[in-house]
């Protein structure tokens, strides 16, 4: 059976956030988890992966966080917010956040996962913003985070062999390293023949020119094998740090 999807708006400091939300079939309540976008902001692939974490038993929130202006235009907020680890970006996250808390439905453990971007957020996020675990997924890993990755909720974590970019497999290996050296729970894999962007499968139609030639430049190709690997292992792990019970 699907999960039940709605179309939801989150009020936070700023205005108010249109969101994609995704429910499990089994019975309430569930643990909550933020899902957070690649630079393509809301499309096809997000709902997708807010379904298949639904489908896996967790109530799930995939803000748009564009909502406010044009692309490119918040972007560059968006590029100050990451390198600060605050600003009107995380406030937006907060509200979705908060608003998954407070649902009947949610145990109010709650955790955050991203893809691109939205795992730059989700590493940034994971130590003092009130996440209970966190994914990131091709992500990066910023210069400064030795200075808090000490504090930081468990990660699991997913990169591409064949990802060269700042995000990539480099990136990867110097996070599981401070995160075993700071002895912070984590799973941390990289994929050999997997380039950025593998665990997502975004429609043609939600492509803009200028996403397309990023794609093409960063070799951005989809793999269903390390898709579902990848996707195992963020549940089992979700699983460990999320639920009371363990699974």
């Amino acid at each position: 059976m699907a999960p039940h999807s709605s179309e939801v708006d989150i009020r936070t400091p700023q205005g108010v956030m249109p969101a994609y939300v995704a429910e499990p079939t089994t019975a309430p309540p569930w643990p909550g988890v933020v899902v957070l976008h690649d630079f393509t902001g809301m499309s096809h692939d997000l709902r997708a992966q807010a379904d298949w974490l639904a489908a896996a038993g967790y109530l799930a929130v995939a803000p748009d966080l564009y909502y406010w202006g044009s692309r490119f235009g918040c972007l560059r907020t968006i590029m100050r917010d990451l390198g600060e680890r605050c600003g009107r970006s995380f406030d937006d996250i907060e509200a979705a956040r908060e608003w998954l808390r407070r649902r009947d439905d949610c145990t109010t453990r709650v955790g955050v996962i991203g893809f691109c971007m939205g795992g730059g957020y989700a590493i940034a996020l994971a130590a003092g913003h009130g996440f209970d675990a966190s994914s990131v997924n091709y992500g990066g890993c910023p210069g400064d985070a030795e200075e808090w990755l000490p504090d930081a909720c468990p990660i699991v974590g997913s990169f591409g062999g064949e990802d060269r970019t700042p995000l990539g497999w480099r990136a990867g290996r110097r996070l599981g390293r401070l995160l075993t050296d700071h002895e912070v729970p984590h799973d941390v894999r990289i994929y050999a023949g997997a380039t950025h962007g593998f665990m997502n499968d975004h429609d043609p139609a939600d492509l803009g020119l200028v996403l397309r030639f990023l794609a093409r430049t960063s070799g951005t190709r989809y793999d269903a094998e390390a898709t579902r690997d990848a996707r195992r292992r963020i549940t089992a792990f979700f699983d460990a740090y999320l639920r009371d019970d363990g699974g």
